[in-house]
This record gives C-alpha cells, sequence and structure tokens, in this order.
C-alpha cells in the first residue's frame, strides 16, 4: 500500500508530540529559583519545569507538601542540599507520586552535634540582627575555594542568601535541625535515583553521597569534579547533562 499525499479536503495527519514530564526543583538553605536559573533554562525543552518557594515554612513536613502541591500527578523531583531533605520528606509522604529522584549535594543523615551547633551559632547571629554576617561565613562551605574569588558567582549567592532573607533563614533551620534521619528508608525507594555532588563539597562531603547511592536500590552516582557545595551555579553544564540524561533514561 501506498501513501496517499493530502489532497482537498484531507489534512495530513499531526506529528506525535511526547510530553514533556513535570520536573519540581526544591533549592537548598538561603537558596530561591536562581539557584536552578541554568537547569530552568537548559532543560526547558527535556520538561515540564517547576522550583519550589521554600522560604515560608518552618518544617519538612510543609515543605513537602508545597512541593506535592506544585504539580498534579506524577513527577520528577530534584533537591539540592536541603532540598534534599525536602526530597527525602516527600519519598516519606507520597512515594508514589515521584517518577524520578535526583539528591544533589545533600545527606540522608541528620544534624551530627557539631553541625547543631554550628547551625545554633548562625541563628544567633541572625537573631543578634547581624544576618549580613551568615553568608560570608557560609560562602567557604557553598563554593570551591578556587571559586570563592568568582565575584560574579560570589555576588549571585550573596544576592540570593539576600533575598531570602533573615526570617526565612531562621525558619529553614528549624526545618532542618527538626529533621529525621533518613537512611533507615532508603532501602525502600523504587524510582530511578541519581545521586550528584561536587567531589571537593566542604558541606556535604562525597562520602554522604556513596552513602545515600549505596542505600537505594539501583541509584546512579555521579561526582563533578573541581566543584564545591552549589553544583547547579559553579559546573551548569555537567549538572545539566547528567539531568538530561537522567530524565531520558
Amino acid at each position: 500500500m501506498t501513501d496517499i499525499p493530502p489532497g482537498p479536503g484531507r489534512s495530513a495527519p499531526a506529528p506525535t508530540r511526547h510530553a514533556r514530564p513535570a520536573l519540581v526543583l526544591l533549592p537548598g538553605l538561603l537558596c530561591d529559583a536562581a539557584l536552578w536559573r541554568a537547569q530552568s533554562e537548559g532543560l526547558a525543552d527535556a520538561a515540564e519545569i517547576r522550583v519550589a518557594d521554600l522560604t515560608t515554612q518552618e518544617s519538612m513536613a510543609a515543605m513537602a507538601e508545597t512541593a506535592l502541591s506544585l504539580v498534579p500527578g506524577r513527577f520528577c523531583l530534584a533537591g539540592l542540599s536541603m532540598g534534599g531533605y525536602v526530597a527525602l520528606e516527600v519519598m516519606r509522604r507520597a512515594p508514589d507520586r515521584v517518577a524520578k529522584l535526583a539528591l544533589l549535594a545533600t545527606s540522608a543523615r541528620a544534624d551530627s552535634d557539631a553541625q547543631l551547633r554550628r547551625r545554633r551559632d548562625l541563628v544567633a547571629l541572625a537573631e543578634k540582627g547581624n544576618f549580613k554576617g551568615v553568608t560570608p561565613r557560609l560562602l567557604p562551605l557553598f563554593l570551591h575555594p578556587d571559586r570563592l574569588a568568582d565575584a560574579s558567582l560570589v555576588g549571585e549567592v550573596s544576592a540570593m542568601a539576600k533575598r531570602v532573607g533573615p526570617d526565612a533563614f531562621l525558619r529553614q533551620q528549624k526545618a532542618i535541625m527538626d529533621r529525621p534521619d533518613s537512611r533507615p528508608g532508603l532501602a525502600r525507594i523504587g524510582c530511578p535515583t541519581l545521586v550528584l555532588c561536587g567531589r571537593q563539597d566542604g558541606l556535604t562531603p562525597l562520602a554522604w553521597s556513596e552513602e545515600i547511592a549505596t542505600g537505594i536500590p539501583g541509584a546512579c552516582l555521579e561526582a563533578i569534579e573541581d566543584c564545591g557545595h552549589l553544583a547547579t551555579m559553579e559546573r551548569p553544564d555537567q549538572v545539566n547533562a547528567a539531568l538530561r540524561a537522567w530524565l531520558a533514561a
């Protein structure tokens, strides 16, 4: 049988269009949508992207419900740092809603005593009216040492923290300090999972990502070279490539 070309009153069949998956992105502490700007722009052809606002809640539960409310049905989910904690809370609450999971620069552990002390020191600084002093203390943990001289990148991170502001910072720290240990639930995660981090991450070391990848059946681990904690801003091309492959798999 030969194809019949369109004629009068006959239209050509519409080309098949594949719907892009919904992708919810979860920012970290003192971060907003700018954390994911390169991904929102670079992956727009591969997914319908929504970035959650995690500045108004003061618990992991409330943050997770915010993420779940952004799109109906099933979606792909990626979180960086605090966003990763929220993603793990989403997996506890509604695992069937998540088609694919990406955990970037994060940890499944609850805070250690040393981490709690550091957070409380920063909270005390903010509560005393010196919120401007918080970001300079965090920058060496957020960025690769070689990137601290990058005035443009440092300015973007500082501006992001300023937009989030002291009140949201205090709410976020409360949520983080109250979060549970997520390691016991890792084995129950059944969706395709990418675990990604910067190899030189000074805040959430590679070993913590390895722990997550080992705990989740079939998880894929990717470490980005010459990269610190804010991988989406420091090495956007590499992160985009990893996320694109994860979305397409």
